[in-house]
């Protein structure tokens, strides 16, 4: 069953294949935050922001959530190529700077 980022009851991103592939994304948007475990561990846990929650769901009729991981990645990527582009990459031979 497919998995996507609620708030409350309102369902606030795509549907993705697996509850990893949400984890991710919230990762990606910043709403995963670090906060001492309760339970003794040395390390912080990550927990979703603002109470949102990952939970399972039915994609919408139109919805391919094996495409939605897919256009993420993509998008993980050419936001990871321009960010190091902006961080002074020299440009490549035959590129007009």
């Amino acid at each position: 069953m497919p998995y996507a980022l609620f708030s409350q009851d309102t369902k606030l991103s795509k549907a993705y294949p697996t509850e990893s592939d949400v984890w991710k994304l919230a990762q990606q948007s910043g709403l995963v935050v670090d906060v001492a475990s309760k339970d003794g561990k040395p390390a912080p846990q990550p927990v979703l922001d603002n109470d949102y929650e990952i939970r399972p769901c039915r994609p919408d009729p139109q919805e391919d959530p094996a495409k939605n991981r897919a256009d993420a990645e993509h998008e993980a990527e050419r936001e990871l190529q321009l960010s190091s582009s902006e961080l002074g990459s020299p440009p490549r031979p035959g590129l007009v700077g």
